[in-house]
């Protein structure tokens, strides 16, 4: 390819890092490549006042870009997959996926909110900030006595607001905070396993977005991507979408294939976030209509 390759993205501490390490990766791949920053509707102020589940995985985070793709104004866009609808509008096409960040939720607890013997070590009717109804859901099932708030801002502003005492702890994801390389030293960092407090589908996955029609991009791009990785996202993303809910249903799904090739599903699904739990483990040797089976279990 002899051109500039443009990547469309958001303007974010965490939506740089993630453009820039794919930029890295492209010129490792003897690519050159520069950044277009795009706006999109859930950087907006007024966005940020709706609560988190009723914009996460709705194309809030992608459209305008989306838009700019299909403009032409760039080559390819860089997204968090679980920022992404199922499907891509027309004209668009997940062309490749990255590598997987730890996939897994962490609560970052204060210090002054420590109390031994409690579990997560967090004191008793804890405020927890949180604005993702997944995450509320299962943290009401281990703690039913966490009084739950809404935390909006970036990845950076939010662990300031824990820091400044507006919450006893609040929950993240592993993968943010990881590639920030946020000093966490003023906390204490609960690290969940996402096969108990199951994470949102295809979390910690960066996904790469082009044109349908170009094909000279789709070729570059096949050396960015982890076809491993997108075996298991595949599906989780499929139970999503079978699930019909968006991420503003209370949904985690986790899957993961082991070295003999067999793959291994967690779900967890309420139908509200103040809803009971209901989980779902189940295993297979192959992927095929295994998304469906665990659909079924979920909708019982």
């Amino acid at each position: 390819m002899d051109r500039i390759i443009r990547i469309g993205t958001r303007g974010s501490k965490l939506a740089l890092w993630q453009a820039e390490f794919t930029q890295d990766k492209l010129r490792q791949a003897g690519y050159d490549s520069e950044l277009v920053i795009i706006k999109t509707t859930g950087d907006n102020t007024q966005a940020l006042n709706l609560s988190f589940d009723k914009i996460e995985g709705k194309g809030f985070f992608t459209k305008e870009i989306e838009d700019a793709l299909l403009r032409g104004d760039v080559d390819m866009a860089v997204h968090s997959m679980k920022d992404m609808p199922t499907s891509s509008p027309d004209g668009l096409v997940l062309t490749a996926v990255s590598y997987r960040e730890d996939p897994a939720d962490w609560l970052l607890v204060r210090k002054e909110s420590i109390e031994a013997g409690q579990l997560f070590r967090l004191k008793q009717n804890p405020v927890v900030g949180t604005s993702s109804a997944r995450r509320k859901a299962q943290i009401l099932d281990l703690r039913p006595d966490a009084q739950l708030k809404d935390i909006r801002g970036n990845v950076p502003t939010r662990v300031d607001k824990l820091m400044q005492g507006e919450f006893d702890a609040i929950m993240l994801a592993a993968a943010g905070l990881s590639r920030l390389e946020l000093d966490l030293s003023g906390v204490e960092v609960i690290k969940f396993d996402p096969r108990e407090f199951i994470p949102a589908p295809a979390q910690g996955v960066l996904a790469y977005q082009t044109c349908t029609e170009d094909k000279a991009m789709r070729k570059v791009l096949q050396h960015l991507h982890h076809a491993e990785v997108s075996t298991v996202t595949n599906v989780e993303r499929r139970i999503l979408q079978l699930m019909e809910g968006g991420c503003q249903m209370p949904l985690g799904i986790y899957c993961e294939q082991d070295k003999a090739g067999n793959f291994h599903v967690w779900a967890a699904k309420a139908d509200a976030w103040n809803g009971p739990v209901k989980k779902v483990r189940m295993s297979s040797s192959t992927s095929y209509m295994l998304a469906e089976k665990v659909a079924e279990e979920l909708k019982k």
